[in-house]
Protein backbone atom coordinates (compact mmCIF):
# COMPACT_ATOMS: atom_id res chain seq x y z
CA UNK A 1 0.00 0.00 0.00
CA UNK A 2 1.28 3.43 -0.86
CA UNK A 3 1.56 6.29 1.58
CA UNK A 4 -1.32 8.21 0.02
CA UNK A 5 -3.57 5.14 0.28
CA UNK A 6 -2.80 4.85 3.98
CA UNK A 7 -3.49 8.58 4.49
CA UNK A 8 -6.80 8.30 2.60
CA UNK A 9 -7.81 5.32 4.71
CA UNK A 10 -6.86 7.16 7.91
CA UNK A 11 -8.92 10.20 6.84
CA UNK A 12 -11.94 8.01 6.12
CA UNK A 13 -11.60 6.25 9.46
CA UNK A 14 -11.23 9.58 11.30
CA UNK A 15 -14.54 10.80 9.93
CA UNK A 16 -16.32 7.47 10.41
CA UNK A 17 -15.22 6.88 13.98
CA UNK A 18 -15.73 10.48 15.04
CA UNK A 19 -19.37 10.42 13.89
CA UNK A 20 -20.47 7.12 15.39
CA UNK A 21 -20.13 8.08 19.05
CA UNK A 22 -21.71 11.53 18.90
CA UNK A 23 -24.49 10.21 16.66
CA UNK A 24 -25.47 7.58 19.22
CA UNK A 25 -25.04 10.08 22.05
CA UNK A 26 -27.25 12.66 20.36
CA UNK A 27 -30.02 10.11 19.88
CA UNK A 28 -29.89 9.07 23.52
CA UNK A 29 -29.76 12.70 24.68
CA UNK A 30 -32.79 13.69 22.62
CA UNK A 31 -34.70 10.64 23.83
CA UNK A 32 -33.99 11.36 27.49
CA UNK A 33 -34.81 15.05 27.06
CA UNK A 34 -38.20 14.17 25.57
CA UNK A 35 -38.87 11.82 28.49
CA UNK A 36 -37.92 14.56 30.95
CA UNK A 37 -40.17 17.09 29.21
CA UNK A 38 -43.04 14.58 29.25
CA UNK A 39 -42.59 14.08 33.00
CA UNK A 40 -42.17 17.78 33.84
CA UNK A 41 -43.66 20.03 31.15
CA UNK A 42 -43.08 23.13 33.28
CA UNK A 43 -39.30 22.60 33.05
CA UNK A 44 -39.33 22.24 29.25
CA UNK A 45 -37.40 25.49 28.62
CA UNK A 46 -34.54 24.57 30.93
CA UNK A 47 -34.37 21.00 29.64
CA UNK A 48 -34.38 22.18 26.03
CA UNK A 49 -31.61 24.69 26.65
CA UNK A 50 -29.44 22.12 28.39
CA UNK A 51 -30.09 19.59 25.63
CA UNK A 52 -29.10 22.03 22.88
CA UNK A 53 -25.88 22.87 24.72
CA UNK A 54 -25.06 19.17 25.14
CA UNK A 55 -25.81 18.48 21.46
CA UNK A 56 -23.52 21.33 20.41
CA UNK A 57 -20.66 19.91 22.48
CA UNK A 58 -21.19 16.46 20.98
CA UNK A 59 -21.27 17.90 17.49
CA UNK A 60 -17.92 19.61 18.12
CA UNK A 61 -16.34 16.15 18.46
CA UNK A 62 -17.55 15.30 14.97
CA UNK A 63 -16.16 18.56 13.64
CA UNK A 64 -12.79 17.74 15.19
CA UNK A 65 -12.78 14.43 13.31
CA UNK A 66 -13.59 16.25 10.08
CA UNK A 67 -10.77 18.72 10.76
CA UNK A 68 -8.32 15.87 11.31
CA UNK A 69 -9.38 14.27 8.04
CA UNK A 70 -8.84 17.57 6.19
CA UNK A 71 -5.36 17.82 7.70
CA UNK A 72 -4.60 14.26 6.63
CA UNK A 73 -5.87 14.83 3.10
CA UNK A 74 -3.70 17.95 2.91
CA UNK A 75 -0.66 15.75 3.52
CA UNK A 76 -1.38 13.60 0.43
Amino acid sequence: MTASAVIALAAALAVAISTIGPGIGQGITASKAMEAIARQPEAAGTIRTTMILALALMESLTIYGLLISFILIGKM
